[in-house]
């Protein structure tokens, strides 16, 4: 059975016949005006001035309701050019409305580092985000990192307005209840998401045995690494030589088992580290350990002025016996140009300037193999020295130049500002390489000895090496000889 509205059934059907009688009456009216209006026109004095009046009258109320329907269209206003705030745009489009706030801003805003402790609470985190949003800091990346007494210590990395110093910026993040906080200026290069940066660390540190240290400083920021080898000089055990196998870390001090023998000890005083950044640290100097000694194997063959062709590369420890034999070869003069002391002492400095921990060296071979010069770009602190040894029947043939070109160029990819050479006024042939750069020179007479420095920091670099990084690397040299270790020539 099917239900049905009472009221819709049988409903009588309406003529709506006063319509019909409204609609008839309105025809009769006009038939009636139109009939008037002929007649006015045919029989009146004035008919074609009527007919005309009525023209222009049509004409004139169509061109205002074109005019009106134009001025009062529906069609969307066009795109202000003036400021927009983003919370009155349409909410259908906020990632245009926050494109353009950023691109209204990006030459405005400045970008910070930031590392604070936190408490391990819930909601403690989320105190410190809101703080930074009500002084309208962007937060562009976080990491964590878990402390082992209790709390996590959250380094940022922040884009602020301008016109917001540091000094607020820690303010309003230590009433938020963060401490220990350091902030300092960042750059495009620390936009790198850290696993991209250490994968990259570790393939430098894979390539080339030299990086390590390198490698570390990047990773690690500003500190001061030094090496401490297994033994002296002397041959006496090195103190603080020994390193568990496992490392120690004490807030501002880390030491690491050196693969190629002694200790790695890692400072960094304004800035304890943390347990993470120790484990990054130790798997770096475990994949050096796993590979072993290597250098990059890349050479250049070169044609001297008389015709010898000589052979430029990389040398490491594997070419301490080659390097003894040309001190052999050089006469006492020559040793004693070069190392500033003792001569019968300077087989002792071998194993260490060719210990890729201090430095990078390079030798010059002949077609026979025969090692007839090297030359030293030597880690001296946060300074960066420069020597040549060259044997006496292979002087004044522009091998000199040319290793000095290449080293410095080694400097400037890794970021040195300036180089020094110690030498003697008597050593022309050194002073005359040294000019030869087209470098401005500043020169320093200290305790007898000539010190010869050139400024980089405005040298371009003509060439990269294959196994160089495509960034640049800290201008801070992380490396350091130990006091104990050095050389007589070494700069006081």
């Amino acid at each position: 059975m099917t239900d049905r509205n009472p009221a819709s059934v049988h409903r009588p059907h309406r003529h709506h016949w006063r319509r019909d009688v409204v609609e008839l009456a309105a025809m009769f009216c006009a038939v009636a005006v139109a009939d008037a209006i002929a007649n006015l026109v045919v029989h009146g004095p004035r008919g074609p001035v009527l007919l005309v009046a009525s023209a222009v009258v049509l004409l004139v109320t169509a061109a205002f309701h074109t005019w009106w329907a134009r001025r009062h269209s529906h069609a969307p206003p066009p795109r202000s050019t003036a400021p927009t705030d983003p919370a009155s745009l349409p909410s259908t489009s906020p990632g245009a409305a926050a494109t353009a706030s950023a691109t209204a801003t990006a030459n405005s805003t400045t970008l910070w580092r930031m590392r604070t402790t936190v408490r391990d609470e819930p909601g403690s985190l989320a105190s410190l985000c809101t703080a930074l949003a009500r002084n309208s800091v962007d937060i562009l990346t976080l990491q964590t990192h878990p402390l082992p007494e209790g709390g996590t210590v959250d380094e940022f990395l922040l884009r602020a307005p301008q016109e917001l110093p540091s000094a607020d910026l820690g303010r309003a993040v230590s009433r938020a209840g963060g401490h220990s906080t350091w902030i300092e200026r960042a750059d495009a290069h620390d936009l790198v998401d850290t696993p991209t940066r250490v994968l990259g660390l570790a393939t430098r540190t894979a390539l080339d045995a030299a990086e390590l240290p390198l490698a570390l400083r990047q990773l690690l920021g500003r500190c001061t690494i030094h090496s401490i080898p297994a033994t002296t000089l002397a041959g006496r055990p090195n103190a603080g030589a020994d390193a568990p196998v496992e490392g120690v870390l004490e807030a501002t001090v880390m030491r690491l088992r050196d693969p190629s023998g002694g200790a790695i000890t890692v400072e960094r005083p304004y800035l304890p580290f943390t347990p993470t950044e120790f484990a990054r640290a130790r798997a770096l100097v475990e994949l050096d350990a796993r590979l072993g000694p290597r250098v990059p194997r890349s050479q250049d063959v070169l044609t001297l002025p008389e015709g010898n062709e000589i052979t430029v590369r990389r040398a490491d420890g594997s070419d301490l016996p080659a390097a003894r034999a040309m001190h052999d070869r050089c006469s006492e003069r020559t040793l004693s140009l070069r190392y500033h002391g003792p001569v019968h002492d300077a087989d002792r400095y071998l194993g260490h300037l060719l210990s890729p921990r201090f430095g990078r060296t390079l030798a010059a071979t002949t077609a026979s193999g025969k090692l007839v010069a090297l030359g030293h770009l030597l880690w001296d602190g946060d300074e960066t020295e420069v020597a040549l040894l060259i044997e006496d029947d292979w002087q004044r043939r522009g091998i000199g130049s040319e290793l000095l070109r290449r080293l410095l160029a080694m400097a400037v990819e890794a970021g040195c500002d300036s180089v020094y050479a110690v030498t003697q006024a008597s050593n022309t042939g050194m002073v005359a390489a040294m000019r030869g750069l087209g470098l401005p020179l500043d020169y320093q007479i200290e305790e007898g000895t000539l010190v010869i420095t050139a400024r980089l920091d405005a040298t371009p670099v003509s060439s990269r090496l294959p196994y160089e990084p495509p960034y640049e690397l800290p201008r801070t040299l992380p490396y350091e000889l130990p006091r104990e270790q050095s050389a007589p020539h070494r700069r006081r």
